[in-house]
């Protein structure tokens, strides 16, 4: 089976969007590691339970978070891998790295998703002890 050939143009969509991708990754770290210093200050003080699964809670996240980022740039390094085939007319090559660029896309992004849902459970959790408390 034959592929069409790939122009240079079409990897190249994707480093705007991948590079958003990370940025909007890293902040959601910058902001998760504020809460677990706030968190385990917190915790230090008073050892209250809910903090404990918070901080369990934000563990995973993190851990998802490093793992999008990690797939993000693979992606970004494939996708360049893919320009530079293309670039020198080798599409074999480009094709290749360009599908390896996209499989780590959806994976970066269904660790997203993860996250997203992850994020809402902590929410929900945060939102279940103030009904308590009322």
């Amino acid at each position: 089976m034959t592929l069409p050939d790939l122009p240079i143009a079409t990897p190249s969509l994707l480093f705007p969007a991948i590079s958003l991708l990370m940025l909007a990754y890293t902040n959601r770290f910058l902001a998760l590691a504020t809460i677990v210093r706030n968190l385990h200050a917190s915790w230090r003080q008073n050892h209250d339970p809910l903090l404990e699964a918070q901080i369990t809670n934000l563990r995973r996240r993190l851990v998802l978070i490093r793992n999008m980022q990690a797939a993000g740039v693979v992606s970004l390094i494939a996708c360049t891998v893919s320009t530079m085939f293309l670039f020198v007319s080798y599409q074999p090559g480009g094709q290749i790295f360009f599908a390896i660029s996209l499989v780590f896309m959806i994976l970066s992004l269904s660790l997203t998703l993860n996250e997203v849902v992850i994020s809402g459970r902590a929410l929900d959790m945060q939102l279940s002890d103030m009904a308590k408390s009322s």
